[in-house]
């Protein structure tokens, strides 16, 4: 009998250099939640991508990017690590940085 394990995601949220706390993510939550659980406020307004609210900057690992990108992302702030955190989700342990892309 094999034993599967389960693969902990951790993403753990910086303000620049600083660790302001870290969180498992839940399979199928946005990013903004994870954050709430690490004590982490991430502003957010629509929650549907639109108005760009929650924009912040992956430092490290893959979230997945919805074809079309939503209203509030564009090519140009992907290209800067940009992302969502109300409609994006983790592919694994992600570094964030709350200080937006621009």
């Amino acid at each position: 009998m094999m034993l599967t394990r389960s693969v902990v995601v951790v993403i753990r949220f910086f303000r620049g250099e600083l660790l302001l706390g870290s969180a498992e993510a839940v399979d199928g939550e946005p990013i903004v939640e994870t954050a709430k659980r690490a004590g982490v406020d991430i502003p957010t307004n629509c929650t549907s991508g639109t108005c760009g609210t929650c924009l912040v900057r992956l430092k490290e690992g893959n979230v997945s990017y919805p074809e079309p990108l939503p209203p509030g992302l564009d090519a140009e702030l992907v290209e800067l690590d940009g992302i969502l955190t109300c409609c994006m989700l983790p592919l694994g342990t992600c570094d964030i940085d709350i200080i937006p892309p621009l």
